[in-house]
């Protein structure tokens, strides 16, 4: 390896997950900081354990599981994920190109993921935090149902940016058994769309300043413009109305 500095490129063609996965930490291991994968097509688990601050653009597709039980690099998806991506993530951060899948987030405890467009279902399903350890997610586009299912901290945003003119949001269960964190929206959501654990309200001026803080560092890492964002609809905050919702089926 000639330099900490350089970009150290592997190409994953033909590639098992096991064997890209191992070079990576091989990699990481000599002290690389910089690895660009090209030829992605599925593999599995890329970046999972790694615990140094390494940067990893990734061209193609990568499989479920993106990042799980990561804590501390960054992973930039020049395109679609797959379902998984963030599962159990201590901390670093995910930056989605294009589309992401199910369960994006799956009790992801610390660090960031900004996803430019949507995403599947579950999303932020168990999401929680630990003392200075506030996961936060910030989805583009829109998400299907169960978002933020079981939530039990951190922040997620749907800033809605594909909706049409007019046009809510689809997801129905949102925040169903959430007991933590916070759920903001941009644009429409009906009652009926809400878990009945989940209380309505307008995001209170420290919630705002979050709230900018992260659109405009999502409007960064895509180019764009944050100023629209933040002064087109307005933002509906989902918070839980209980601490234990389903307490009472395990206690006599």
């Amino acid at each position: 390896m000639s330099s900490l500095s350089s970009v150290v490129k592997v190409d994953a063609l033909g590639l098992h997950y096991r064997q890209l996965n191992a070079r990576l930490r091989e990699l990481v291991g000599q002290g690389a900081r910089h690895i660009e994968i090209q030829n992605v097509y599925g593999q599995r688990y890329i970046g999972t354990d790694l615990d140094a601050p390494v940067l990893i653009d990734i061209y193609g597709t990568p499989g479920n599981d993106l990042g799980a039980f990561m804590d501390g690099p960054s992973i930039v998806v020049h395109g679609n994920a797959q379902d998984g991506c963030g599962n159990t993530m201590n901390e670093g951060q995910i930056v989605v190109h294009g589309h992401a899948g199910d369960i994006l987030g799956l009790s992801m405890r610390g660090g960031k993921i900004f996803v430019k467009e949507d995403v599947g279902y579950r999303v932020g399903i168990h999401m929680k935090e630990y003392k200075e350890k506030v996961p936060q997610v910030v989805i583009g586009g829109t998400a299907q149902d169960f978002l933020g299912e079981y939530m039990a901290g951190g922040i997620l945003v749907v800033l809605g940016l594909g909706l049409k003119p007019g046009a809510g949001h689809r997801a129905n269960f949102i925040g169903t058994g959430m007991h933590g964190g916070m759920i903001l929206l941009r644009g429409d959501v009906a009652p009926h769309q809400l878990g009945k654990e989940v209380g309505v309200a307008q995001p209170n001026d420290a919630e705002k300043a979050k709230l900018a803080d992260l659109v405009t560092e999502f409007a960064r890492q895509f180019g764009m413009d944050p100023v629209p964002i933040l002064s087109g609809a307005p933002f509906t905050k989902l918070y839980p109305l209980y601490l234990r919702p389903y307490g009472r089926l395990y206690t006599p």
